[in-house]
Order: C-alpha cells, then sequence, then structure tokens
C-alpha cells in the first residue's frame, strides 16, 4: 500500500513539473504579448495624449497582465521617488526589480533597457520611433516564442508524465 502511494505521489510530481515547464513557455507568449500592448499604449499616451510619463507609466501598469505592469508601476514610482535620476535609471532600475517576476527572455531585456535610454530624454517624434522600432523587434521575438511554445510546450508535459512512469517502473 505504501507503495502505491509512493508510486502515485512520483507520478503526480513528475506530471506537474512537466506542467509546469510547458506553463512558462505559455506564459512568456502572454507576457510578451502585454508588453507589446503597453509600448503601443505608452505611445498613445506620448504622443497623441501628452501625457508626463510617471501618470503614462501608472495608466499602462495598471491595464496590462501584472506580470508586465509591475514594470511600469515601478518606473512611475521610480521617477516621482527619485527626481533627480534620469528616465534610464529609474527604467533599468524597475526592470532589474521586477524581471525574475516575469517569464520573459534576456532579448526582451536588452530591448527595454535600450528603450530606456530614449524615454523622457528625446522629443515626441523620436521618442515615438523608437517605440515603434522596439514593437517590431519584440514582434519577432514573440513569433519566435510561440513556434518555441508549440514546439516545447506539449514535449514538457509529455515528457513529465513519461519521465514519472519511468520512475514509477524503476521503483518496483
Amino acid at each position: 500500500m505504501v507503495k502505491l502511494i509512493g508510486a502515485a505521489l512520483v507520478l503526480f510530481s513528475a506530471t506537474m513539473t512537466g506542467w509546469h515547464i510547458g506553463k512558462s513557455y505559455a506564459n512568456r507568449s502572454a507576457q510578451l504579448r502585454a508588453l507589446l500592448l503597453a509600448l503601443q499604449m505608452l505611445e498613445t499616451e506620448i504622443v497623441y495624449g501628452s501625457t508626463p510619463l510617471h501618470r503614462a507609466f501608472v495608466k499602462i501598469g495598471h491595464r496590462v497582465a501584472p506580470e508586465v505592469g509591475r514594470i511600469f508601476l515601478a518606473a512611475s514610482e521610480q521617477l516621482v521617488r527619485h527626481e533627480g535620476q534620469t528616465t534610464q535609471v529609474c527604467w533599468q532600475t524597475a526592470i532589474e526589480q521586477h524581471w525574475a517576476d516575469t517569464a520573459l527572455c534576456k532579448q526582451e531585456q536588452d530591448v527595454l533597457l535600450h528603450l530606456g535610454y530614449v524615454l523622457g530624454s528625446s522629443d515626441r517624434e523620436d521618442q515615438q520611433k523608437h517605440l515603434k522600432l522596439a514593437v517590431t523587434h519584440l514582434r519577432t521575438l514573440e513569433e519566435e516564442a510561440r513556434l518555441e511554445q508549440y514546439k516545447y510546450e506539449k514535449m514538457y508535459r509529455t515528457l513529465g508524465v513519461l519521465g514519472g512512469l519511468l520512475l514509477v517502473i524503476l521503483m518496483f
């Protein structure tokens, strides 16, 4: 009886591990879409709304997925709290604080960090050009993330179940 319970726990644990790894691929795609939406909203706020950057960050932070929104909210907080710092430093600090909470990769982080050099330090048209460039780059990365999700999500879920079955068979 104890062996049977142990086998069920091993199978369950391995299956959940596979599902968790597979879910990270789906999360990356969803968070990339949220990030794209956030940057498009930021472009609208800067170019058409003439909204101050810290207010635009707050609006965006509340409208997008929480994992991505936290970055914008933290950047707004940094801008308000540390008035003497540049926007780039506040943006970089916010990204570094909350990047671990996302399923995004280093490539996406690099795009956002490079965008920080332009935010708040140039005219609207220049910021719009850089935002569009970042969106274009992130769309390419989103397509890659979708392909990875398609290839690996199901594989890891299946491997979790099969790996658990293998361990159960080896235990008996």
